[in-house]
């Protein structure tokens, strides 16, 4: 994925995005590497320690999930879930922006544990 497309994406500024890849760049969790299509961009590829966080991340989010939701019942889930995509919607946003950030990591995703765009 490209940092313009992150940025896109995420809704975010650009250069706020050039920052907050910079330090997961000097952490060690992504990499720039040119672009094969166009040598003026970069596209972002998760290291094996990048891919190690997000599926630590993934798991504690799923924990926390469970958590949250465990006094719900099934049907009061759902219709949870239908609210929030009501009020995501009515405020612009991507209800689906995230669903699957934590599942690209060897899923549908390239090698590098990220979704290519």
């Amino acid at each position: 994925m490209s940092q313009r497309s992150l940025a896109d994406r995420l809704g975010a500024v650009p250069s706020r995005v050039v920052s907050l890849i910079d330090s997961l760049q000097e952490r060690g969790l992504v990499e720039r590497i040119r672009s094969s299509t166009d040598r003026r961009n970069y596209e972002l590829h998760l290291t094996d320690a990048g891919k190690r966080v997000l599926r630590e991340l993934r798991g504690i989010a799923e924990q926390h999930e469970a958590e949250l939701l465990a006094p719900l019942t099934t049907e009061q889930i759902g219709q949870l879930d239908v609210l929030l995509a009501q009020l995501a919607s009515g405020h612009g946003l991507d209800k689906d922006l995230h669903r699957d950030v934590g599942r690209q990591a060897g899923s549908d995703a390239g090698s590098d544990g990220v979704r290519k765009a």
